[in-house]
């Protein structure tokens, strides 16, 4: 018998909802499951009446299970929470392992998995309006806006800037998505290069960069009849990167500027009673505050976590299908899903539009060098973490080389520093480059950074010490690892140097991984001829839709599109929604 999954009102929120089924499941049952009803607290075939009050979906009056009608064969997986959208006052069900009706059938075979795959990707029915890969900030962001909740400038509101507020009045009642932001945004000016995302920042923070607290000009109305359906894909939990720092690791940025629209991260320590330091979170608070939002927000049922996107392609609908009323390009999604029991089950979904929001920190860069791949290189600070915990480095070892001269570089240093560990610093540009991030950071911000690039060009590895156990090889450039932890380097004047270590951090930066699309999406980039870079050679999109100006359809947002703070990657996502949402008007009823 065919999988059959929920049913809901509203067309595409039952294609929403058989999208979910098809990436949740993984094994057959005959229903009905017994379920555990969070509503109530009670165990039970038939969800108890003081559930189904208030419910919209037709879902909760089943006569014996309340996820299908009855007699449907339906795919569970067991031991797992499963998030059901508009499904009893959004509540959540735990599938039990024992179901009521019959032993819990075997894992599917090869075959089956095969077929499933297939009916997910048939693109039979109409094509998911979005698809949005990476579940960090911006993705969060987007969803957020995309679900229906629009800004409106306050009645009442009066923003410093001038300009910007004559032409504020000149749209009552009319929500930001639905201006033009190009108009909205000419004549701003900041730290960011994105007309957009100063627009947002200046529209959510007004004069924060003047020291100022003025709040924020907008107000948000939930309208569900805007709301366009889309999936979240990410690796991790809502919150995407954040959740692989290490937790205590403070913010480069003021805690309140890592902040989503419409949840201040100030107000949501306070109810933690969590404290900000020096205006700054921990990266452990930061995760935990994105996965929060996410469930806050409602927005659960659109994310699916541990979903890795191996290949998008992209077509056109022949004339003859079920989508030639609309022409817009097809894009098709492949990958597989990591389920609780470790397994990868494979999906293919259709989409008319897909987002780009993974991020930069998926690959590492590298060395170019012999010996890179030696087990005492490493790419993380973690790995200096674990060292240090199982003796491997300690104040009487061999020193621990850090290469690099940019933010994880300093808090390596940092981190050795505590824990009394030898150090030999080395970095290719000069200490005082103009372009090293320390000497563009307010030294009252952020002392701890500042005492680091002191080091540096203070303690060379030829002067006297005046910070022991730390040496600093400005201008350097390594030029081999050899298997007996050696490093051999060429200083400024061509001599070769070599010392003995512990362990090697490279921490020179990283690189998107987008080997999921044609070409590894080096045909994206501002100059296709070099290698995609946040910083240097980022996707080249629209600046007020954030389209790729090589392929409809096709959005990037965040570090892929040359916005690197949390702050300002919430401007792509507003020019994205303002996009798809006067996309969505143009279609035909």
């Amino acid at each position: 018998m065919a999988v059959t999954p929920p049913t809901s009102q509203g067309a595409r929120e039952s294609q929403m909802l058989r999208l979910r089924w098809k990436l949740l499941s993984s094994q057959t049952a005959k229903c009905c499951a017994k379920v555990h009803c969070c509503c109530c607290g009670s165990d039970t075939q038939v969800l108890p009446p003081a559930c189904l009050g208030g419910c919209p979906s037709s879902l909760c009056s089943g006569p014996t299970c309340p996820a299908v009608d009855t007699g449907v064969a339906v795919t569970l997986r067991t031991s797992e929470v499963v998030r059901w959208p508009r499904l009893c006052c959004t509540s959540l069900f735990k599938i039990f392992k024992n179901c009521c009706c019959q032993p819990q059938a075997p894992p599917e075979s090869p075959a089956m998995s095969n077929g499933w795959k297939d009916h997910l990707g048939a693109c039979s029915s109409e094509p998911l309006p979005v698809v949005i890969i990476g579940n960090g900030p911006s993705g969060i962001c987007l969803s957020y806006l995309l679900s229906g909740y629009n800004p409106y400038v306050k009645p009442d509101a009066i923003h410093p800037h001038p300009l910007l507020q004559r032409k504020l009045t000149e749209a009552p009642g009319v929500s930001i998505v639905d201006q033009d932001l190009d108009y909205l945004s000419e004549g701003l000016e900041g730290r960011c290069q994105s007309p957009v995302a100063l627009l947002f920042d200046a529209l959510l923070r007004p004069d924060t960069d003047f020291g100022g607290n003025v709040e924020s000009v907008l107000t948000w109305k939930h309208q569900k009849e805007r709301a366009i359906p889309h999936l979240v894909l990410g690796r991790n939990l809502p919150g995407g990167a954040w959740h692989s720092i290490e937790g205590s690791m403070v913010t480069l940025s003021q805690g309140d500027w890592m902040g989503l629209p419409d949840l201040q991260v100030k107000d949501w320590m306070c109810r933690k009673r969590r404290g900000l330091r020096n205006s700054r979170a921990t990266a452990g608070d930061i995760a935990h505050y994105y996965r929060d939002y996410v469930i806050k927000k409602g927005l659960s049922h659109n994310f699916v976590s541990g979903a890795v996107v191996t290949a998008v392609e992209w077509g056109t609908p022949e004339p003859s299908s079920p989508g030639a009323r609309d022409p817009s390009p097809l894009f098709q999604v492949n990958g597989f899903v990591t389920t609780a029991d470790q397994s990868q089950q494979p999906f293919s979904l259709c989409a008319r539009n897909v987002v780009l929001a993974t991020g930069t920190s998926d690959s590492p860069a590298r060395l170019g060098i012999p010996g890179e791949a030696l087990p005492f290189v490493h790419r993380d600070l973690s790995a200096l973490e674990a060292a240090t915990r199982a003796g491997t480095v300690s104040p009487s070892s061999d020193p621990v080389l850090i290469i690099g001269a940019g933010l994880s570089a300093a808090d390596a240093v940092l981190y050795a520093r505590h824990y009394n560990i030898p150090v030999i610093h080395a970095f290719r540009r000069s200490v005082d480059d103009p372009g090293l991030v320390f000497n563009q950071l307010p030294k009252m911000l952020y002392p701890e950074y500042h005492k680091v690039h002191q080091m540096m060009r203070e303690q060379s590895i030829l002067s006297p010490s005046p910070y022991e156990g730390y040496r600093s090889l400005p201008e350097h450039q390594l030029l081999l690892l050899r298997e007996d932890r050696q490093a051999v380097f060429r200083d400024p004047r061509g001599l070769q140097k070599v010392f003995g270590i512990a362990l090697v951090l490279a921490l020179i930066g990283s690189h998107p991984d987008l080997s999921f699309l044609p070409g590894a999406g080096a045909d994206l980039a501002t100059d296709p001829n070099q290698p995609l870079s946040a910083k240097r050679n980022p996707i080249d999109v629209d600046p007020f839709t954030y389209q790729s100006v090589h392929r409809e359809g096709l959005y990037a947002v965040g570090p892929l599109a040359g916005d690197n703070f949390v702050r300002f990657v919430q401007g792509g996502a507003l020019a994205v929604a303002s996009s798809l949402l006067r996309k969505e008007a143009r279609k035909p009823p």
